[in-house]
């Protein structure tokens, strides 16, 4: 299967998640805008035949950290590389502006993330107890080249 890559829109990330059954609605036009107003920030978009299927979004967090914020893959694109070439597209653009960290956050209940982000060069930096387990966040940062 054929992938491109392209800095999206705050449209093109709806329509990726509301095809990912374990966001559940949560991301909202207002949310995203919220969050991003006021920062420089990065939307890319992964798109199979001209329709979106994933997304990866960061945001400036100091002028030496970017901090990656959600992404997601729709279930029928996952396991084909795509996951790995948005965050490597979000690492060069960081670089690129120059920021020397990326800093992200997971959680236990999604272990693939999880895997991904240990196997391409994150490190634990801390741990957010939200009271149970599986909404708990894992701090990761990465020290960019």
């Amino acid at each position: 299967m054929k992938f491109d890559f392209h800095v999206g829109t705050i449209d093109e990330v709806l329509d990726v998640d509301a095809q990912i059954p374990e966001f559940d609605g949560r991301t909202t036009a207002n949310k995203l805008m919220t969050k991003l107003a006021d920062k420089a920030n990065l939307i890319l978009i992964a798109s199979h035949d001209n329709k979106p299927m994933a997304y990866k979004i960061g945001y400036e967090v100091s002028n030496t950290e970017f901090y990656s914020w959600l992404g997601g893959v729709a279930p029928k694109y996952r396991k084909q590389g795509v996951a790995t070439e948005l965050r490597k597209l979000q690492e060069s653009w960081a670089i690129d502006n120059g920021y020397s960290a990326i800093s992200v956050k997971s959680m236990n209940q999604y272990p693939a993330m999880l895997q991904l982000l240990i196997s391409s060069g994150y490190q634990i930096s801390g741990y957010e107890d939200n009271g149970c387990v599986t909404s708990s966040k894992i701090r990761f940062i990465k020290r960019l080249k």
